[in-house]
């Protein structure tokens, strides 16, 4: 998948600055596709030459003025195009796999420290897709949000990217405590 059809899902909520982009990109489609605010810079600048974006340019006072986009006729077909076609599966690349896969010999110590902070950092952002859903339902029930909201594909990526960290975080829990059996076992 191209960064430029993640960007044109995300103009879906409405129109946005590059900046707006960058910062929002990590409470809309972050938990499925990460971009650094360079590579978006560029997707927009080339999205705006092929026709899929335009741009306005807004006047503000006090601060230097910004260029907003929004989804163009041909931006939205390409979306479309793009969502009717199959989806390849995601090959997995992770180095720290491959540290626990080699951990019997390298520094086991280190694996156990990444594996934590793996942990630690799935934590934190399943607190943050839990602030991002409860900002989404708005009170509502998940059933009553999934029955009414104008669009929730949002919240649907929003489930999958939950159940990804939940996911990790079990996984970190378990092999931390098999690496502390057996380091218990070895003394």
């Amino acid at each position: 998948m191209a960064l430029r059809n993640a960007v044109l899902a995300a103009l879906l909520e409405g129109e946005a600055s590059g900046y707006d982009l960058a910062k929002g990109f990590d409470a809309s489609v972050a938990n499925f596709w990460m971009a650094t605010p360079q590579q978006l810079y560029r997707e927009l600048d080339r999205m705006e030459s092929d026709g899929l974006i335009e741009a306005r340019l807004v006047q503000q006072e006090r601060r230097p003025n910004k260029r907003v986009f929004s989804l163009t006729p041909a931006g939205l077909e390409a979306l479309a195009s793009f969502t009717s076609g199959p989806a390849k599966p995601t090959a997995i690349r992770d180095e720290l796999m491959v540290k626990v896969y080699a951990l019997e010999v390298g520094d086991a110590d280190a694996v156990r420290t990444a594996i934590a902070e793996r942990l630690e950092a799935a934590r934190a952002k399943l607190a943050h897709y839990e602030r991002i859903g409860s900002r989404l339902l708005d009170g509502r029930t998940e059933d009553e949000y999934l029955a009414g909201a104008e669009r929730v594909g949002p919240y649907l990526t929003l489930l999958g990217g939950r159940a990804f960290e939940q996911a990790i975080i079990e996984w970190a829990e378990r092999a931390l405590r098999v690496l502390e059996q057996r380091a218990a076992a070895a003394r």
